[in-house]
């Protein structure tokens, strides 16, 4: 697959997602009017819809149809757009823009922002309670894409990460273990939920969904890489963000740790061993291949 080939593969994709979000949520004049224009505002800010994408592309890689897998790749995105919008919040990271725009507190207010993650966070789980009951996708499996969900977002996913990120900032020193840990929780889980839930719900059996459960957690931590050195080196104009905002912060990343250079070659061998993870996959996860180096080629 070719560079344009991919970026033609993620606007295709990414129109999916967006086509099912815009007619699965209430209208942005639905009552009360505030929080679903607070709620689409964040949804539909330009997102790059990565984690859906890599859901929908793992499925295809064992032979999964995609509009099967589609509501439950919707699905992560509302999960992925209530945890950007909640850690804009003051109490969290504290920031004004996002993709170029205003953060969700900045537009709204803090108690919408907050009410409106809220509401994002529990349309992910009616979303794929809503199409398990109509569609032809068996109850176990269901079952299993809610807990692959819950697990990566919850105490021991996403939100463990964070709070660890969140005391870990202002120390003068931690290891790699923990950076590992920080990144492997606050972006990874999610990640990884994702190329597994592809799998599952396209029928991976469990040799293939070890290797999609490796991959997912390598490039999941290599996106993260990249992101810590787009801190450093990205331009604000194509982030739509402040750059330098980890070091004001005095957050922990892998450029602080162990110096830019060395960071990127941390995220290469990642990819690498991504690649590896799938010799035994023919060329229909040529699209997870693609992603992999995508993850830390992009400039934004």
């Amino acid at each position: 697959m070719t560079k344009e080939a991919l970026k033609v593969y993620l606007s295709e994709r990414r129109t999916e997602v967006d086509r099912l979000l815009h007619s699965y949520l209430p209208g942005a004049k639905c009552e009360p009017a505030l929080i679903h224009e607070a709620i689409r505002y964040s949804l539909f800010a330009g997102g790059k819809r990565l984690r859906p994408i890599l859901c929908l592309a793992a499925a295809e890689s064992v032979g999964g149809r995609r509009e099967e897998v589609l509501p439950y790749a919707a699905a992560i995105e509302l999960i992925h757009t209530y945890s950007l919008v909640h850690d804009d919040l003051p109490a969290m990271d504290n920031d004004s823009y996002r993709r170029g725009k205003l953060t969700n507190h900045k537009m709204f207010g803090e108690a919408t922002a907050i009410l409106a993650g809220d509401a994002l966070l529990t349309a992910a789980f009616t979303l794929i309670a809503e199409k398990g009951l109509v569609g032809t996708l068996s109850p176990k499996k269901t079952l299993s894409v809610i807990l692959e969900l819950g697990s990566a977002s919850g105490s021991t996913g996403m939100v463990g990460g964070q709070l660890v990120d969140i005391q870990s900032e202002g120390k003068k020193s931690i290891d790699l273990s923990q950076l590992n840990y920080i990144h492997g929780h606050k972006t990874g889980a999610l990640i990884r939920a994702s190329v597994r839930i592809g799998g599952i719900v396209g029928g991976a059996g469990p040799k293939k969904l070890s290797h999609l459960t490796r991959y997912g957690e390598k490039i999941g931590l290599a996106f993260q890489i990249a992101d810590d050195i787009l801190d450093v080196e990205g331009k604000e104009e194509e982030l739509g963000k402040s750059v330098g905002q980890d070091e004001a912060k005095e957050k922990w990343t892998y450029p602080r740790l162990v110096g830019v250079e060395r960071a990127k070659k941390e995220a290469q061998v990642l990819v690498d061993e991504a690649f590896a993870e799938l010799d035994g996959f023919g060329p229909e996860a040529d699209p997870l291949r693609e992603l992999a180096r995508y993850m830390v080629e992009r400039k934004k």
